[in-house]
């Protein structure tokens, strides 16, 4: 009977001695109040009575967000800043016995460093030098919390908030700086549209100058042309005048004309240039006698009518 209940008993205790330690984390294991060991993921025993599980870690990657610190700037501004610290838990053993509350030994570590680094700078650097604030925090945060088992990964600043006369004033400039910007831009958009409204008017005047030009080229052309033409009809009627008389010459040689023939073209130019508008008229004296000729035969051939 005892034997049965010793078994139990036994039983029991092994089995509430039972741990199972989950994925990222681990168990800190102190025997009779000193460190012995770290279980990490998997299946232990402790020994009932002797050993116990000093403190459970995770190993996760955690986030801390601390309140707004009261800082002042290098030219005595004063301002609340948050962080927001990233860090990761990377030995069990130091965690547990480095500090003794680890998250307000990061907090106060935080506004200690913070100060000191926002105590360098002037307002315009704090508010514009974010990148280069994270980085140095981060860096000495790492540095401190190496005793303590904690690994800094990345520290925040979370929100600025400068007084409010600061914020009015920020609040104007940044007001003013647009309107200045406003009316740059206006005055180059005038600029750019007066350079183009010049550059159409030039190319204008360019493109009727040209147009001119071509016409006037084209209109010189034309009064070439037109002379051209004209002198080649002129040439070409004068060729045809000495043509025709050249043939008329020809043919009168062809005909052989007698003297009275002669004597009546002669007669009939007489009578041309007579026609015209010359007052005086020298007559040569072959056509007078020629002149007295065609006067008898006219008379003769009158008086073969009458009879």
């Amino acid at each position: 009977m005892w034997i049965l209940i010793l078994i139990v008993i036994a039983f029991i205790l092994i089995v509430t001695n039972i741990r199972v330690v989950p994925q990222a984390h681990a168990y800190v294991i102190e025997r009779l109040g000193a460190y012995m060991t770290t279980w990490n993921v998997g299946l232990h025993v402790k020994v009932p009575l002797i050993d116990r599980v000093a403190k459970s870690v995770s190993l996760k990657e955690q986030v801390v967000d601390f309140a707004p610190q009261p800082v002042i700037t290098k030219d005595n501004v004063t301002m609340q800043i948050d962080t927001v610290v990233y860090f990761q838990i990377t030995d069990p053993k130091l965690y547990t016995y480095g500090v003794d509350n680890p998250m307000s030994a990061i907090e106060n570590l935080t506004a200690t460093t913070l100060r000191n680094i926002i105590g360098d700078l002037e307002l315009d650097e704090t508010l514009t030098s974010r990148d280069t604030v994270n980085t140095k925090m981060r860096s000495i945060l790492d540095e401190a919390t190496d005793a303590w088992g904690i690994k800094i990964n990345r520290v925040e600043l979370k929100n600025i908030i400068p007084p409010k006369e600061i914020q009015d004033a920020m609040e104007k400039q940044m007001k003013a700086e647009r309107e200045r910007r406003e009316a740059i831009l206006r005055a180059e958009g005038e600029k750019k549209s007066a350079i183009l409204v010049a550059e159409g008017k030039k190319e204008s005047a360019i493109l009727e100058a040209e147009a001119e030009k071509q016409a006037a080229i084209l209109r010189a052309e034309a009064k070439k042309e037109a002379a051209i033409k004209e002198a080649e009809g002129q040439a070409e009627a004068i060729l045809k005048v000495q043509q025709a008389t050249a043939e008329g010459l020809k043919m009168l040689n062809a005909s052989n004309p007698n003297q009275a023939v002669i004597a009546i073209k002669s007669l009939e130019a007489l009578q041309k240039v007579a026609d015209g508008k010359a007052t005086k008229i020298i007559i040569p004296s072959e056509i007078q006698g020629l002149a007295g000729l065609a006067a008898s035969l006219t008379e003769l051939m009158d008086k073969k009518e009458i009879e």
